[in-house]
């Protein structure tokens, strides 16, 4: 009952209410749309997987977890974004390069 209590009073602060209203909230709320649907893209068929888009994202998660932490305030809720986006194409980078290039399957396949 307190963290209610605690979450409500949060919700009363006219700092918080601030923050819930600017863009260094939602920006990162609605950028969070990239890394989830590169987590659910993990089970899929890694012959659909772009190389070129995946280590795209990979440079951009990078430059954008730098600044994250470089702008005042820091957003972490980005920073967090971010650090999840950067995971999920790693692990589809490494699914790419598995299937195009270690893979044996596709020689087989191929034959």
């Amino acid at each position: 009952m307190a963290l209610f209590k605690q979450a409500i009073d949060g919700l009363k602060n006219k700092e918080f209410r601030s923050y819930l209203a600017s863009t260094h909230f939602w920006g990162p709320v609605a950028n969070w749309g990239i890394p989830i649907a590169a987590f659910s893209d993990i089970q899929k068929d890694p012959k659909y997987i772009s190389g070129t888009m995946t280590f795209a994202l990979c440079c951009y998660s990078a430059i954008f977890m730098r600044f994250a932490l470089k702008v005042v305030p820091k957003n972490r809720l980005l920073f967090s974004c971010h650090v999840a986006n950067e995971a999920a194409q790693l692990i589809q980078l490494g699914r790419f390069i598995n299937y195009n290039y270690l893979s044996k399957d596709k020689e087989v396949a191929l034959a």
